[in-house]
């Protein structure tokens, strides 16, 4: 994220990466012990030999800094910079030195791509023979294979591509991309498998053949995936596919690493202190299809959800963060249980039950991480907040149906949910897919109404998404969706506002309709990343909407601080309509929402 002041920030927890470590992490601490016992790991366990203690998981800071010791436990190998700047490079340096790791993971998003190439680039140049690989949302966007699995695809903003172009040194060894949980331990065991014991640094030549080896040996594991293996000259790939993923399968992301997010959003009562909060999601894609949206199923493996006993499962996960210390989660998923109402049934039922149950009565499959009376008294007070649609809300069901979800989603514990409008200005939403079962006699911005007072009914905060630049956005449609969204904060409906600008992310559709697929730049080392667009979440020049000009993107920062007021969701500064004052400095802040 672009925060006021130009830094580059990561908030939360890094959830892509431990996800992706998390069948790597749970095998080699199992492997952990006795080398005759070990079943993975058997050749060079990493650094993951212990999981964290209770008694280290509560003591946690919300600092994404962990201090490293001689005997690390797994979450004391991650480096989480929550800003990317001189201080955070130089514990990145620092930390190089003292470690001195034999591999180095990096997962990143698109806006966070220039600045992972620079962590890659400082690994190799403190640590020459360190095995880098990348993953993450970029490499998947852009990294891909025909469906034959006979060729690589890249798109030009490919970690790959750019490497192989001469734009970017030669500081990757290896992309991984897909439903990687899997892969990701299956290349870790190669590289464990091919390093030498006494140098403990990675023969590459060896790698390929060790990962043939342990592919025809077992196979890919469930999951489709991919890893490319760079060399100075060429490039080889294994396009894996296994059976279908459950994600109910999975080991818990948040088992080899503490709980260090505190969103503001969940506060503890009479202080107004932060609450320590866990990410949780049961899916990993969006049901939708709307074209500007990297979280569309259609643009991944399709949507994968949890399969196996799934209200269970997603219960007994609750109940390990609230052990692990968690006083607060919040719902990743792109829609809450993919806006199937039997489902938040289920489990908000479940678990309004489990909330009043006493320590003695809990089912053993709970009680092993409730496992006193204040992980118990952590679950029975947990405040949670997941995202919906108005679609979900208010087109696909009844008014009826939709109170008694969202009533049921209260009285579990929910506080707080969070909608995308986009727009509020009808010709914008015609060309998105949204507004679904479209009616004349209730147009799109009657819809929002409708469903964030359904929300507000039953006493749930309510936080909404605006996103600025997509197809059919003028100045009038601009001033629109400004004004219709106070009136909306005017009347009580919203509590929070985030504005947005429509950033081209590699796979979208809209970028591809926009003519910018092949102008997206993510990696060149420095961009002239300034005011306005550093007043907005992901926003970089060269890769936002071609429909907004500089003097629009002002335009929207100005005018949704005066409008919004207080319930503009960001951490910009108090907006003055000067700029030529705000370029000077003379800024107010206040803190974010």
């Amino acid at each position: 994220m672009t925060q006021a002041e130009g830094e580059i920030t990561y908030p939360g927890d890094p959830m892509c990466l431990y996800a992706a470590l998390s069948v790597a992490v749970h095998r080699a601490v199992d492997d952990a012990g006795p080398l005759q016992d070990a079943v993975h790991y058997n050749d060079l366990a990493p650094e993951w030999t212990r999981f964290p203690s209770k008694a280290y998981r509560m003591s946690a800071s919300d600092d994404g800094y962990r201090p490293y010791e001689r005997d690390p436990n797994t979450d004391q190998t991650v480096f989480d910079p929550r800003v990317w700047d001189d201080q955070a490079r130089a514990t990145w340096i620092r930390l190089l030195r003292e470690v001195r790791p034999s591999v180095v993971l990096i997962s990143a998003v698109s806006p966070a791509h220039r600045y992972a190439l620079e962590i890659a680039a400082l690994a190799k140049r403190e640590l020459p023979d360190v095995f880098v690989v990348l993953g993450g949302r970029h490499a998947d966007e852009t990294t891909s294979v025909t469906p034959d699995g006979s060729r690589l695809v890249l798109k030009p903003s490919s970690p790959v591509a750019v490497i192989q172009g001469g734009d970017v040194a030669p500081v990757i060894d290896a992309v991984v991309t897909g439903e990687a949980y899997h892969a990701v331990d299956l290349l870790m065991r190669a590289l464990s498998l091919a390093t030498d014991l006494g140098g403990r640094t990675v023969d590459r030549d060896q790698v390929p053949t060790c990962l043939e080896g342990l592919l025809a040996e077992e196979g890919a594991g469930p999951g489709t995936s991919l890893i490319v293996l760079l060399s100075a000259d060429t490039c080889e790939v294994l396009s894996l596919r296994g059976g279908s993923l459950d994600l109910a399968s999975l080991p818990s992301p948040y088992e080899g690493f503490a709980i260090r997010s505190r969103f503001p959003i969940f506060t503890r009562p009479g202080t107004n202190e932060a609450l320590r909060t866990a990410h949780f999601m049961v899916s990993n894609a969006c049901p939708y299809r709307c074209n500007f949206c990297s979280e569309s199923a259609q643009l991944g493996h399709g949507l994968k959800r949890f399969k196996a006993d799934p209200i269970g499962t997603a219960i007994e996960r609750v109940c390990e963060y609230a052990g692990y210390g968690a006083e607060s989660l919040f719902f990743d998923d792109s829609v809450f249980w993919s806006g199937r109402y039997r489902d938040i049934r289920e489990f908000c039922t479940e678990l309004a039950r489990l909330r009043d149950a006493d320590l003695g009565s809990l089912d053993p499959r709970f009680r092993r991480y409730l496992t006193d009376e204040d992980s118990l008294e952590r679950l029975r007070s947990m405040q949670w907040g997941a995202q919906l649609t108005v679609d979900t809300v208010v087109a696909l069901h009844s008014r009826e149906e939709s109170a008694d979800i969202l009533r049921l989603m209260r009285e579990a514990g929910c506080s707080y949910v969070y909608i995308g409008i986009e727009s509020m200005s009808t010709q914008v939403m015609v060309n998105i897919h949204k507004n679904l079962r479209r009616d004349e006699r209730m147009p799109w911005r009657d819809k929002v109404r409708q469903a964030a007072r359904l929300v507000k009914d039953q006493g749930l905060r309510l936080g909404t998404s605006v996103l600025f630049g997509l197809d059919g956005e003028t100045r009038a449609s601009i001033d629109e969706t400004i004004h219709e969204v106070g009136r909306l904060i005017d009347d009580g409906l919203i509590d929070l506002a985030s504005p947005n600008i429509l950033t081209y992310h590699p796979g979208t559709p809209v970028t591809r309709e926009h003519g910018m697929q092949d102008q997206l730049d993510y990696h060149s080392p420095r961009v002239d990343n300034r005011k306005p667009y550093i007043y907005f979440e992901e926003a970089f020049p060269g890769v936002v909407s071609v429909l907004l000009t500089e003097d629009d993107i002002w335009h929207i920062h100005n005018e949704t601080g005066v409008r919004w007021g207080g319930a503009r969701n960001d951490a910009a500064p108090v907006p003055i309509t000067d700029k030529e004052a705000v370029e000077d400095g003379e800024l107010l802040t206040r803190d974010s929402a």
